[in-house]
């Protein structure tokens, strides 16, 4: 059997014009814009327009990821694909990838095997370009902040009380901290300063959260990019930035139409990292397929620690959205991974690994059912190391819990292998649910921080910094105590500390840091070394992509 890389499977593909993918996804011609032969936004009118009832709403997520990986977007996809070869109305809504992890460590994020969205090499890449008119937004407002500084600061900021930061969408450590204004009087104000990568930014997260343009445009305005001398916070609003930066985003809102290798269609739409900001993606690209669709398939970025509590915990609450059902994905070898086996025997069979990992996988599932009180399935996503004997061990231990465990075989098979996850699925989505959110709006900031510690991580509770203790004060008093939370930890544990593996107890999350994201409407709350810009690895991924002659594109996983 010839072995073909993700990027060589995807070359192979015949896709289909994107006006017939719009077609089989009841876009009308009126709302769609065409990027090319095969990618296309639509139009955001599309959702004030339809009339057609919503779908069912179903969430990807997955155990805390290893290197032994997962296949989250993997197995949405052939998920997805599965669903349609039962016959079943479901479109795919995914994030963009970033272009830092796919030059650094990560590689490409469209799926993999046979169970990819195409074309794959444009969506790893530029796209249509929705993350450049985000980094452009961003940096129009640090431009007008500094001008504004410059021309004699009338607003009263003080320099060293400046939270904005600049941005670009690559892994670039040197731009962590700087010094810029250098150089004379004229050529600006000499301050500290410093670079996010551009999925960090709040400009992504209010793209992602925004409803509409006059939404998206009011978000804007509430961003707080510093503090007066006397403490008071300056907005973008302040600064009257908010309609040029939205006139820059006014394409970049509207989702973005593909399809998968078996022409399912698919929105990929926005991408905040799932450990720094909410990781999911757009609301507007979740509605346009759940109103185009009879099943929305989504995903959110990291565990279920991470990606599924903020999907649920923010996403949902702030959007208004209710989840039919959750599927929580897992390798054998990644829980082989939580249990203490080293990686190199990840392909040997070892039940005393497996069952000391499995807490991992028991502890998402317990989440979803017992905390949100939503309808959950496990998807093994097989490997051919995977032996009968570690398979039974997981699906008996997941039906001690009341729920069942699907294969996945989407890599190996496509829609083919995803069918009888797809069944189960369906059968979930027919099941009446008490969605719950892990916390409710009245509780304080820091109730709200121990209750994601406790009834998520597992913590026996949160110590707060001398600093964040200042802050959590400030922020309730500025009337930010309503807003929900949004953690930055490590994705790699349920603790705050990445070596913590499988479902660890008897720990404290520490918080170092909190501030408020007034236009995206939350509150983050920094544990651990979480960074906002990362850097590239010894040996980056963008020394294995190249293009030939023709313009083909090798490397990109």
């Amino acid at each position: 059997m010839e072995f073909l890389s993700d990027i060589e499977i995807a070359q192979r593909c015949q896709m289909r014009p994107i006006g017939e993918i719009a077609a089989v996804a009841g876009v009308d011609e009126k709302y769609l814009e065409q990027y090319g032969r095969y990618k296309a936004k639509v139009d955001y009118n599309l959702l004030k327009e339809s009339t057609r009832p919503d779908g069912k709403l179903v969430l990807v997520t997955a155990i805390n990821p290893t290197p032994a990986g997962e296949g989250k977007t993997t197995t949405t996809v052939g998920l997805a694909d599965g669903m349609r070869r039962l016959g079943k109305n479901a479109l795919v809504a995914l994030r963009e990838p970033s272009l830092g992890p796919v030059f650094g460590v990560k590689g490409g994020a469209a799926g993999g095997g046979y169970a990819q969205v195409v074309p794959m090499e444009d969506i790893n890449l530029h796209f249509t370009g929705d993350f450049h008119a985000i980094g452009a937004a961003n940096n129009l407002l640090a431009a007008m902040l500094d001008n504004h500084i410059q021309q004699g600061n009338a607003l009263g900021i003080d320099v060293k009380k400046i939270t904005w930061k600049r941005c670009v969408d690559m892994n670039d450590r040197q731009l962590r901290n700087i010094v810029d204004g250098l150089g004379g009087r004229m050529q600006g104000v000499p301050r500290e300063d410093g670079f996010d990568i551009t999925v960090a930014s709040e400009i992504m997260a209010v793209l992602c959260l925004a409803r509409s343009i006059t939404d998206l445009k009011e978000r804007l305005g509430r961003i707080i990019v510093g503090y007066t001398y006397d403490d008071k916070p300056v907005t973008a609003s302040d600064l009257k930035a908010q309609g040029a930066m939205a006139a820059l985003l006014k394409d970049a809102l509207k989702p973005n139409l593909v399809q998968t290798l078996e022409g399912t269609p698919a929105f990929i739409h926005g991408g905040p990292f799932a450990n720094i900001a909410h990781g999911c993606n757009s609301v507007m690209a979740t509605r346009m397929a759940m109103k185009l669709g009879d099943y929305a398939i989504t995903e959110a970025g990291f565990g279920a620690d991470l990606g599924a509590e903020k999907f649920l915990d923010i996403k949902c609450r702030l959007a208004g959205l209710k989840p039919s059902a959750v599927v929580v994905v897992a390798t054998v070898r990644a829980l082989k991974h939580h249990g203490g086996c080293p990686k190199e025997e990840l392909g040997t069979e070892n039940l005393s690994a497996l069952e000391q990992g499995l807490p991992n996988l028991l502890q998402h599932v317990e989440n979803i059912t017992t905390v949100y009180h939503l309808p959950c399935v496990v998807a093994v996503n097989r490997f051919p190391t995977d032996t009968e004997a570690e398979l039974k061990l997981v699906e008996d231990k997941c039906r001690a819990l009341g729920v069942n465990v699907a294969l996945s075989e989407v890599w190996a098979k496509g829609g083919e292998g995803g069918e009888a996850l797809a069944r189960e699925v369906v059968r979930l989505c027919e099941q009446p649910n008490d969605f719950t959110f892990a916390y409710g709006d009245d509780l304080s900031i820091e109730e709200k921080i121990q209750a994601i510690a406790q009834k998520i991580y597992r913590a026996d509770g949160v110590a707060f910094t001398a600093g964040a203790k200042k802050q959590l004060a400030q922020l309730e008093s500025l009337g930010f105590g309503a807003l929900p939370v949004c953690m930055a930890k490590t994705q790699y544990s349920f603790s705050d500390d990445a070596p913590l593996l499988g479902a660890p107890r008897g720990f404290t999350v520490t918080v170092r840091n909190v501030k408020v994201s007034a236009g995206a409407g939350f509150i983050v709350a920094l544990t651990g070394d979480i960074m906002t810009m990362p850097g590239l690895p010894k040996v980056p991924a963008a020394e294995r992509i190249d293009v030939d002659e023709n313009g083909k594109i090798s490397g990109l996983f």
